[in-house]
């Protein structure tokens, strides 16, 4: 799911950083345009031939509109990682008011019903903060998206999308998403549609508990990227299907 948020200019606290990495995080000091810095969040894991196709990618993508200051850090965030811009009219630019899903119903290879808001969504962190976040409910694929979604128009935040796109789902997008040779990637968790169906008013951005076990610099065809290793806390009595990893998957083969 962006997604692109507004980071601050203190440089990476990294020990051991190379030449190249100290001149990338300086360039975010050097910036004194009012243009907003964008941090690109990646949801990751188990999926390095996407990440190998993705970090180029979307840097190519990003360094033609006109100088946007960015880092990517693969992470829980914003921007799915086998979903690739193609067309350059697609601005990670925040329009301010609002959140800028950049993935619409009407670009998106795959989902186009009108509340979708999943794949490549901008929000400030001050919107994220007063949407509390997301739902820690969601474990396993799908639906957490759908949650963010009505806690957006809760909220009488008003969702923006590009405008002047002449492309369309077949060629907006290149998704990269192999269902089956990704089978983990749609495990879902008990019968999560059912017990999350209502409005989750009792997690979030404040209830979240999470570990950072360690923190790695990498460089993808020249492009520094942040790696974030992060061990998610379970909450057995909020969601006693937290649990559904590698065994669950085994036996279900979904």
């Amino acid at each position: 799911m962006i997604q692109s948020l507004p980071i601050t200019t203190d440089t990476c606290k990294c020990e051991d950083r190379d030449i190249q990495h100290e001149k990338f995080h300086s360039s975010f000091r050097e910036v004194t345009s009012d243009k907003p810095k964008l941090a690109i969040l990646v949801p990751f894991r188990d999926r390095f031939d996407e990440l190998l196709r993705f970090v180029p990618h979307i840097s190519a993508f990003l360094d033609k509109q006109q100088g946007i200051p960015y880092k990517c850090r693969l992470s829980a965030g914003m921007h799915d990682v086998d979903l690739l811009p193609l067309n350059d009219n697609l601005k990670y630019e925040y329009p301010g008011e609002g959140p800028l899903h950049i993935s619409g119903p009407e670009f998106h290879p795959k989902y186009h019903y009108a509340t979708f808001i999943g794949g490549i969504l901008l929000l400030k962190v001050e919107h994220y903060q007063q949407l509390n976040g997301m739902s820690n409910r969601y474990w396993g694929w799908g639906l957490e998206d759908d949650e963010f979604y009505v806690r957006i128009k809760e909220a009488g935040l008003e969702v923006f999308r590009p405008r002047n796109i002449t492309t369309g789902p077949e060629n907006t997008f290149l998704h990269i998403h192999d269902r089956l040779h990704r089978r983990r990637d749609t495990t879902k968790c008990y019968n999560q549609r059912e017990v999350t169906r209502r409005r989750d008013r009792e997690t979030g951005l404040n209830t979240i508990r999470y570990t950072i076990v360690d923190r790695k610099e990498l460089t993808v065809d020249t492009v520094p990227v942040t790696v974030l290793n992060i061990d998610l806390e379970c909450n057995k009595t909020q969601t006693p299907w937290c649990e559904c990893d590698m065994k669950t998957d085994s036996k279900k083969k979904v």
